[in-house]
């Protein structure tokens, strides 16, 4: 596989991020995840971190170095992390279930399959246009559908934020699954949360995206959609690829190659929960958090 890979998250106008992000490939295989984590005082973190540490935790078992079906692994794989951020809350007798969306992306192959609760959506752009991607589990999507409102009347709809379905929530999820499309070179593969899609139109994706490598795409379309969220912006999140099938890739460091790696070498990159935040969250309840997550990776990891 050759690609190259760039993500980026920011705060927006919130007071701290609930957004998380990762990645993670072996020789055969490539996951990526993003999560837009719900509930207060840290625990949209918690569900979210939950969510993205888990994914890449079953990919680095199960990915050997190629997964057997995976379809069924993202299937598999995110009602494992629904139970671990449930059983979470029920341990903690918390009133308020933490919540997360997720959509996460395997390319095996050449072929992308991916899979997604809520409104965190995935695009696959080939030739500056949208050729596939995910649909938003929420009621503004099912008005669209239904010919109630326009694609712009959606963007500013007063319950545009209010989903059907999550990860953690009291209801089992909507798990869709989507792909088992062989990618092309030149291909993007764009996996972002709704406070970075809902700025952007279509026309503005398509054209950034296909115009400039992710390096460079990414942090203008970030820059877009959080001027134009303004001061009480949600958190923006995005992670991409440039899909190369020459021989040679670009020269840059974002690029990767995984033709020479080890069949046992597996790559991951997730940010952990920091104590960069808002002032009603102590150092300690960042320590306590942290290790309430890998407890729950823990007991889930099989």
């Amino acid at each position: 596989m050759k690609f190259t890979i760039y993500q980026e998250t920011r705060q927006g106008g919130r007071k701290y991020n609930q957004d998380r992000m990762g990645y993670s490939y072996s020789r055969d295989a490539l996951l990526l995840v993003i999560a837009d984590g719900m509930g207060g005082h840290l625990h949209g973190e918690v569900a979210a971190q939950i969510a993205v540490e888990l994914l890449t935790d079953q990919f680095q078992k199960k990915a050997d170095p190629a997964l057997a079906n995976p379809s069924q692994f993202l299937a598999d794989a995110l009602q494992r992390c629904h139970e671990a951020i449930y059983h979470y809350a029920a341990n903690h007798q918390m009133i308020e279930v933490p919540r997360t969306t997720c959509v996460a992306c395997v390319v095996q192959d050449g072929i992308a399959y991916w899979a997604h609760v809520g409104d965190s959506r995935l695009y696959l752009l080939r030739d500056r246009r949208v050729f596939a991607q995910t649909r938003d589990h929420s009621k503004v999507r099912k008005l669209v559908e239904s010919g109630a409102i326009t694609e712009e009347e959606a963007r500013t709809h007063a319950e545009k934020n209010k989903i059907y379905s999550c990860l953690g929530g009291s209801y089992p999820p909507e798990i869709e699954l989507g792909g088992k499309i062989a990618l092309a070179d030149g291909d993007s593969l764009l996996l972002c949360t709704d406070g970075f899609w809902g700025s952007l139109p279509d026309d503005e994706l398509t054209h950034f995206m296909g115009a400039f490598p992710v390096l460079f795409a990414i942090p203008q379309l970030m820059d877009r959609a959080e001027l134009r969220g303004g001061k009480f912006s949600d958190n923006l999140t995005a992670l991409a690829i440039n899909w190369h099938e020459e021989d040679d890739g670009p020269n840059e460091d974002a690029f990767v190659s995984t033709q020479k790696l080890d069949q046992n070498t597996i790559a991951t990159r997730v940010d952990p929960i920091d104590a960069k935040r808002g002032g009603e969250v102590t150092e300690d309840d960042i320590e306590r958090a942290i290790a309430e997550i890998q407890a729950a990776i823990a007991k889930y990891s099989k």
